[in-house]
């Protein structure tokens, strides 16, 4: 809550994150974090958890907003979930044996891809005429079975006229969307940039309908800011120009987390663990700036274009599901579940059957019993009949007057096992959830955090503890170790960039075993050991209890700053906006091909000539400045300065390229 006297400059952070909303009050010009708050990830409508979070900050005076600024894995979830909007992907120029014989296809980020004559070479010369007819000719047939259209030629950096071209033809015949590959992307990877139009496209409508949500949550508080989004590499853009290339916040909330961190502790080198309800997340930071990885992000299958943080996201959270491998051995995701201790609380009938299970026999004490279905909302007609089978209807009529164990909806459903039953769609669309035990739990039985019912979640870890013939402290253990094991290896991973086999490989297998006795000395006369230089900052609510015996192993420091449950909020107002724009010179050749007898300066929206190459290189270094400056004011940036830099690709190749850097500008 703020007071009277606090100062007038106030910036609003909000991440919504898999399983929280969070949200961090700071007073822009000391950098004071003045009040915090979490609440519940709505997914169904995110306007309610965005409210939820500024109505529990408790503003006093709406005007003191300056700014708000959101991060949100909301694409990067989409993208690995699948949930993206159904996209044409027109490919010019691409040869399709080629890719078929290294079954790059699966890349595209989409089923739907058509194959069509143009592109262009290395010099930026046409290979053979635009196929306009037939691009006009597949459009006409699927432009009622897509939500929009993304176009990718051949080479466009070098020259976009065939993308261009297709454009202004499409647009000509139907009000889809459409992405164009060249204005995400100068690289010159044909698939990736592909890759990234398509799933630029695909997100479109999912991130304009999350930005609507958060303006429509600020007016019914009366904020009236600017409004910043935060991007995958850490910096802020405007949310118009966030709802035009939604594909840059892939990562957007890892990034806010660790740029979060390095703020709140004032560290310059530092490994920052996120740990969430859904994943742990880290990220390094080196001389007061996260890392950013040189090659594209990688969400799920799909390599992109996009330059986002170097971070590694492990299935691994708060609320992992608990359950027995097929060895019935303890496992802890990879899924994400609905804490028991929560589900109880929220739900009386699930309390009293939770509590049940304290009297039942070994035989009832099957950890299915702790597994539980419910319903998250009604089906609707643009689910495509997800729910239109009788066992689909006969089980959402069931969960109506609340959520049931397992085995009591395969007896009710007449089946003998889950797998018998086609419901992935139902939870991927929630539309049904899915509760059991979790880390959460634990904590809840531990007393280390208890906002829910403490004494379902006890009844339901002496159920599974009782199952596997073991003491619930020493089925605790169990956990706790497995869980810093998995953290351990996930760091090691993602520092040293080398694989750590989850078994030894064999007898001799070295790295497996200096791992074991590091983790559990055993050896009576080698001491095994790794130590982590940088200190461990640790984010995100269960960070304490995940990550002390993480730091200890690794020989380092755990940093827990203030504020850092909702660090990664912090983190959305803690960046810079930054625009970076890049234009390409490449040599223009004899009809021989063995002379150069000019340069071609490409940017995207057109091309220049010039005899000499210090002309070019003068043209590329003012017109990429000044673009870079107006597109950093348009994107919201205070005061912007730019530092332009030049690279060689080769081949008389250069990539003029003007960063733009400014503080969020805010309302007056």
């Amino acid at each position: 809550m703020t007071d009277n006297n606090s100062p007038q400059d106030l910036v609003l952070g909000i991440d919504t994150g898999g399983t929280y909303t969070d949200g961090a009050l700071l007073e822009y010009h000391s950098r004071r974090t003045l009040a915090s708050y979490k609440s519940l990830t709505t997914k169904r409508d995110f306007s309610i958890g965005i409210e939820a979070v500024i109505e529990g900050i408790r503003i006093e005076d709406p005007s003191a907003v300056k700014m708000v600024s959101i991060s949100t894995t909301l694409a990067t979830n989409a993208i690995a979930e699948g949930k993206g909007k159904r996209v044409a992907l027109l490919l010019i120029g691409y040869d399709p044996d080629l890719i078929a014989s290294f079954k790059m296809e699966s890349r595209f980020a989409t089923p739907h891809y058509h194959y069509f004559g143009g592109g262009h070479d290395l010099y930026g010369q046409e290979k053979e005429p635009l196929d306009l007819p037939g691009i006009l000719s597949k459009v006409s047939q699927i432009k009622t079975q897509v939500d929009a259209i993304a176009i990718s030629g051949y080479f466009s950096p070098l020259n976009p006229e065939h993308e261009n071209r297709a454009c202004d033809a499409v647009s000509r015949i139907c009000d889809l969307p459409i992405v164009l590959g060249h204005q995400l992307s100068t690289k010159l990877g044909s698939v990736e940039r592909a890759t990234t139009a398509a799933l630029n496209a695909s997100l479109l409508a999912v991130l304009r309908d999350f930005i609507i949500a958060v303006r429509r949550a600020m007016e019914r508080r009366q904020i009236d800011a600017p409004l910043m989004v935060v991007r995958g590499d850490g910096t802020l853009m405007s949310d118009e120009f966030a709802a035009l290339t939604p594909v840059e916040t892939i990562h957007s909330g890892p990034a806010a987390s660790a740029m979060g961190g390095r703020f709140l502790s004032r560290l310059d080198d530092a490994l920052v663990v996120d740990v969430g309800g859904t994943t742990t997340d880290l990220a390094l930071i080196e001389a007061g700036q996260v890392t950013v990885g040189e090659e594209g992000a990688t969400v799920g299958n799909y390599k992109t274009a996009v330059k986002a943080a170097n971070l590694l996201s492990i299935a691994l959270g708060g609320d992992s599901h608990i359950t027995l491998s097929r060895d019935k051995k303890i496992a802890i995701g990879p899924e994400r579940v609905v804490p028991l201790s929560y589900l109880a609380w929220k739900y009386p009938s699930v309390q009293k059957r939770i509590k049940i299970l304290a009297r039942r026999t070994w035989t009832h004490a099957d950890p299915a019993w702790l597994e539980y279905w419910l319903l998250l909302r009604e089906p609707v007609e643009r689910d495509g009949g997800l729910a239109a089978t009788p066992r689909h209807k006969r089980l959402i009529a069931f969960l109506r007057d609340g959520p049931k164990p397992l085995p009591e909806i395969l007896k009710h459903l007449e089946l003998l096992h889950a797998a018998q039953f086609n419901v992935g769609e139902l939870f991927r669309q929630e539309i049904i959830g899915k509760a059991g035990l979790t880390p959460t739990d634990l904590i809840h039985v531990e007393g280390r955090y208890t906002p829910w019912d403490v004494e379902a979640a006890a009844v339901a870890l002496n159920a599974f503890s009782r199952y596997q013939f073991c003491d619930p402290a020493d089925f605790r253990r169990q956990v706790w170790a497995q869980t810093t094991e998995t953290i351990v290896r996930a760091i090691i991973t993602f520092l040293s960039g080398k694989r750590l086999s989850q078994t030894a490989l064999s007898a001799d297998d070295m790295g497996s075993w200096f791992f074991a006795n590091s983790i559990r000395p055993s050896h009576p006369h080698l001491e095994t050991r790794f130590r982590l230089r940088q200190p461990i900052i640790g984010i995100g609510a269960p960070s304490e209890i995940f990550l002390k015996d993480v730091a200890d192993i690794l020989h380092t420091d755990l940093i827990l700053p203030e504020f850092h449950q909702v660090a990664n909020a912090v983190g959305a107002i803690a960046g810079s906006v930054m625009v970076t724009e890049e234009i390409l010179l490449y040599p223009k050749m004899s009809a021989e091909r063995l002379d150069v007898i000019a340069y071609y300066a490409q940017f995207s929206d057109g091309r220049q000539e010039f005899e000499s190459l210090d002309d070019a290189l003068a043209y590329a270094r003012r017109l990429s400045r000044e673009r870079a400056l107006s597109a950093a004011l348009h994107s919201g940036a205070n005061n912007p300065q730019v530092v332009v830099e030049e690279l060689t690709d080769g081949l008389d190749t250069y990539r003029i390229r003007a960063k733009a850097v400014g503080n969020p500008r805010l309302t007056k």
